[in-house]
């Protein structure tokens, strides 16, 4: 019998090209986030930016943009990777580029936890200071670090955050690139989480400001400096990923008991130079007047909590530039 024919070879189908990609609408196109709000939101952790651009969201009537409100609310680290600015710190200056047409931040970005919640809160013991630190000088002397330059003084920002004046109060730092140290109470960051995030995410630095507040504190038991501090400091470190070297007494009120728990807590006591008194509300130009007489090497008081701190935004809108054009420079501590 004839054999059986073998059956026939299949053949290989043509690779036909892939279809090239269709191109958006010119509109479509034109509304596609930047790349740095698209850099935003992937730092954040929040997928892809959305491709219209979202209305500013509103804390305390004051319009803050996604891209603060997104550092704020995740913790992230890096603000100074997406705007920049020139901040002393230390007696160095850091710069980075920015936007055209875009202000810097007021200071350097503030390495933050993703999950503050699980950050360090306590320190070890530091060396006793027989009395608070009222300058630059004293201050880098204490601390172990270089001497800040002979132009350099400081800005302190007491009993926030607040929702109304803690925002308004950034928005003048950021124009006039002036970097803060901002003093806050433990039951001041509960209720306002969302403010005092977008203090770190604008790069300033947070001190411990006790829990409640307590006046005379130097003249109150351990037991209550030692609750103070520590239930302030775990606050302000969960929620905002930084934790505070500093400490700073309500009203300067001071005891050889409470530096001593101060410095158990591994803080340094923080003073000032510099009273504008604002807190007695005596008018912005009194609160200029004060202000302007800073010298070198002080350490300046003000507040954006425990009240309306309207003549307070008034008068540092006048200060900060003023004291930058006399050649001032505001140093991050």
């Amino acid at each position: 019998p004839t054999p059986a024919a073998p059956p026939a070879r299949a053949s290989t189908p043509a690779r036909t090209p892939a279809p090239a990609p269709a191109r958006l609408p010119a509109s479509t196109r034109a509304a596609a986030p930047a790349d740095e709000e698209a850099t935003t939101w992937l730092a954040a952790g929040l997928g892809s930016a959305p491709v219209a651009p979202a209305a500013p969201v509103r804390i305390g009537g004051i319009a803050v943009s996604r891209r603060r409100l997104i550092l704020g609310l995740s913790g992230v680290a890096g603000a100074a990777a997406l705007t920049a600015g020139a901040v002393a710190i230390h007696g160095a200056t850091t710069e980075s580029s920015t936007a055209p047409g875009k202000p810097a931040p007021a200071g350097p970005a503030v390495v933050t936890s993703r999950t503050p919640e699980k950050a360090q809160v306590t320190a070890s013991p530091v060396p006793v200071q027989r009395k608070p630190l009222s300058t630059l000088a004293e201050y880098t002397k204490a601390a172990g670090l270089p001497a800040f330059p002979s132009d350099a003084i400081a800005l302190t920002i007491d009993d926030g955050p607040h929702p109304i004046w803690t925002p308004k109060i950034l928005q003048l730092l950021e124009k006039y690139h002036v970097p803060a140290m901002f003093c806050m109470i433990g039951n001041q960051v509960l209720g306002h989480e969302a403010v005092a995030k977008m203090v770190t995410g604008d790069g300033h630095q947070l001190a411990n400001h006790t829990w409640s507040h307590p006046t005379e504190l130097g003249e109150k038991s351990k037991s209550l400096a030692q609750k103070e501090i520590h239930r302030a400091q775990k606050k302000i470190t969960n929620t905002t990923g930084y934790v505070p070297k500093l400490f700073r007494s309500p009203g300067g009120d001071w005891s050889p008991h409470l530096l001593g728990e101060v410095a158990k807590a591994g803080l340094l006591p923080l003073d000032w130079s510099n009273d504008p008194r604002d807190w007695t509300q005596p008018g912005a130009g009194k609160i200029e007047k004060r202000m302007l007489a800073a010298k070198p090497g002080q350490i300046l008081l003000c507040h954006d909590g425990g009240g309306d701190r309207s003549q307070t935004y008034k008068a540092l809108s006048v200060v900060l530039p003023a004291l930058k054009a006399r050649g001032l420079t505001f140093v991050a501590l």
